[in-house]
């Protein structure tokens, strides 16, 4: 069980196949971790590992990850926590490949370090929409309080202005329309139809980004394996 210890973070990890290196973002919000691909549409690691070194992870506190909460925390500290595994890694460049949330940490990396960034696989991303801000407060709310039964260490009072700074933003959440406007890293987007995961932020990525490309439907049992093939010569292409 792989642990990348930074300062008082535990970040549990995993690495499958060789090749160029593609750091994998779970589904699941802030539970995102490592076994949650397995009931995603298709499990990246045990789908293209043949042909990328995919680099899976547990985000910190979930699943195996660990790590202090604190008030200031926010998407940039997710993004500094996937940077040091990377570097302690040894990858300068890479690609990135994430479903739900993920696609949020995607387009944090790709703001944070534009010239690291080859390529990026949004999955279903999440976005903010007129009436689903209280979904994803829920979903924090939950998340904080398994951490508040479990942990003697974590203060409640720290969890509101976390929680403000994760999903209390637009589009994204955590970037801009502005940044994806300008952002020249190639994206395949592959739409979300649902109120976590609604298709019109999937819609408005691929056309604000500049070398964004969207893929409607691509979760459906009998299409899989060509979703599959789809992504594989997308990150084959950039990288």
């Amino acid at each position: 069980m792989p642990i990348f210890e930074r300062d008082d973070i535990q970040l549990h990890y995993e690495v499958h196949g060789e090749g160029f290196p593609v750091l994998l973002f779970a589904p699941g919000g802030m539970l995102s971790a490592i076994p949650v691909w397995r009931r995603a549409a298709y499990d990246p690691i045990a789908r293209l590992s043949d042909r990328f070194q995919m680099i899976a992870m547990d985000q910190r506190n979930a699943g195996r990850s660990r790590a202090p909460v604190r008030e200031t925390d926010g998407w940039h500290v997710y993004t500094e926590d996937h940077l040091a595994l990377l570097d302690h890694l040894g990858h300068e460049r890479f690609a990135v490949l994430g479903n739900c949330i993920g696609g949020s940490y995607g387009l944090g990396l790709m703001e944070a370090a534009p010239q690291r960034v080859a390529c990026g696989v949004l999955q279903q991303p999440i976005g903010h929409t007129d009436d689903n801000r209280q979904l994803f407060f829920d979903m924090f709310d939950n998340w904080a309080k398994g951490l508040l039964d479990k942990r003697d260490d974590v203060d409640a009072a720290a969890l509101p202005g976390f929680r403000e700074r994760m999903y209390g933003g637009d589009f994204t959440f955590n970037v801009s329309r502005d940044f994806v406007r300008g952002c020249q890293t190639p994206m395949l987007v592959l739409m979300g139809n649902d109120p976590y995961h609604p298709s019109e932020t999937s819609r408005e990525i691929a056309e604000l980004a500049p070398r964004g490309e969207l893929v409607e439907k691509w979760k459906e049992p009998e299409i899989v394996d060509e979703t599959v093939a789809r992504v594989a010569a997308f990150l084959a292409a950039h990288s």
